[in-house]
């Protein structure tokens, strides 16, 4: 390859790196990133952990996690929340489901309103980070970046088991449950 050749072929590759998308930025560094801070609406502050494309909570490694990633205004997040309320009170001690408001300033009094109306009873978190965590957690299972709601998203021992897009049965999420602990 002339020298001449070799010139125009790096200042294309560097024209193009140096016009990369944002949004391609933005990804790379929700990749990168390998913690998220949390706090439910209870105060209860959770440490997430991503390895790869791996998920866990600090304190939490023994329990299967659900990740439900939700927006209040959504009528299948609605009718999923009495579900996973079910499931987090008959396995209290072997999961934890996490809700994760994907909508933008809501007070927390707002979103006690949903868990007061739809019956969601486990940890819903209304924090900074929670559009990171989504994406992140929805990148795991291969939906894309605009993904539907409510996408639940389960993780046992930091290792993925199965997501759920949509309002599904209770019974579905259970055997998957049962199955990750080996019951």
């Amino acid at each position: 390859m002339s020298l001449k050749n070799l010139l125009v072929s790096l200042s294309t590759v560097f024209i193009l790196a140096a016009c990369s998308d944002s949004s391609q930025d933005e990804l790379n560094s929700l990749v990168s990133k390998s913690t998220y801070e949390l706090k439910d609406l209870k105060n209860v502050e959770y440490k997430i952990i991503k390895e790869g494309r791996n998920f866990s909570v600090e304190g939490l490694e023994d329990k299967v996690i659900i990740f439900d990633i939700f927006a209040t205004w959504c009528p299948p997040c609605r009718a999923a929340a009495p579900n996973l309320s079910t499931l987090q009170k008959n396995y209290k001690n072997e999961i934890k489901i996490i809700g994760i408001l994907i909508e933008e300033d809501k007070s927390n009094t707002y979103v006690q309103r949903f868990v007061d109306t739809y019956g969601a009873e486990y940890s819903i978190s209304n924090a900074p980070d929670n559009h990171d965590l989504a994406r992140a957690v929805a990148a795991t299972t291969d939906v894309g970046q605009g993904f539907p709601i409510p996408l639940m998203v389960m993780f046992y021992k930091g290792k993925y088991i199965n997501h759920y897009i949509g309002a599904v049965p209770e019974e579905m999420i259970e055997m998957d449950i049962k199955k990750a602990m080996g019951k």
